[in-house]
């Protein structure tokens, strides 16, 4: 059971200058497509990011993404949004995002409160650096009054090397990022999941590939 977005679902960008928060998901009105394939390369799902109410605040801009995930005939079958952040050219990830909309439909209406360490995306990078860890930890009530709580960690992330990667939107010279996860819900009892990925991420743009053993995901569109 994927209980992941692919993080490159999340950090698709147009970055600029070291010191501009260009990112295109800090953009109004883009709308970023991603495609989720199993490991025979089938096609099983796609994920709809639509970005509004960008605002600029002193060095941080700021925006709201809406995320649908589609399964494979376009029927939408989860949402959810969040908030990505630049702070000085830096990529700041909301965490919530990187859920999966489909496993956590059942708390969009749900009250939430916990501790969020974002996902940070520097504006210089280099083969063999590590990069931060990030980290949710939510608890939920839904209206149902049952209680559940969520746990979100990526950790180990580490710059392997840089590459060449292709997707069916482009072409592009990308740094090889390995990292793990561990997701929990529990509600009640809760078995942890853990998934060791890796992810390409273009200077000056954003993750544009994640691969595991479930399989992939690769940027399909920008509009």
């Amino acid at each position: 059971m994927k209980l992941l977005l692919p993080i490159l679902a999340l950090l698709l960008t147009i970055e600029g200058k070291a010191q501009n928060c260009n990112y295109y998901y800090l953009q109004n009105n883009k709308t970023i497509t991603m495609g989720h394939f199993d490991q025979k390369n089938k096609l099983i799902g796609k994920n709809i990011y639509s970005v509004s109410g960008v605002s600029k605040r002193g060095g941080t801009t700021s925006a709201n993404v809406k995320s649908e995930f589609l399964d494979k005939k376009d029927k939408v079958i989860g949402q959810s949004t969040g908030e990505m952040k630049c702070k000085n050219g830096q990529l700041l990830i909301d965490m919530k995002m990187l859920l999966s909309p489909q496993q956590t439909s059942q708390f969009q209406n749900a009250e939430a409160k916990g501790e969020v360490v974002s996902l940070e995306y520097p504006t210089n990078m280099n083969v063999g650096q590590s990069l931060p860890d990030g980290f949710l930890d939510m608890d939920m009530k839904m209206e149902s009054g049952i209680s559940a709580n969520i746990k979100l960690e990526i950790t180990n992330r580490k710059v392997k090397a840089k590459e060449s990667v292709t997707t069916p939107a482009g072409t592009w010279e990308a740094y090889k990022i390995s990292y793990s996860s561990k997701v929990l819900i529990k509600m009640g009892l809760g078995i942890p999941m853990k998934i060791e990925s890796t992810e390409w991420f273009v200077p000056d743009f954003g993750v544009v590939k994640t691969e595991s053993k479930s399989g992939k995901s690769e940027l399909l569109s920008i509009n």
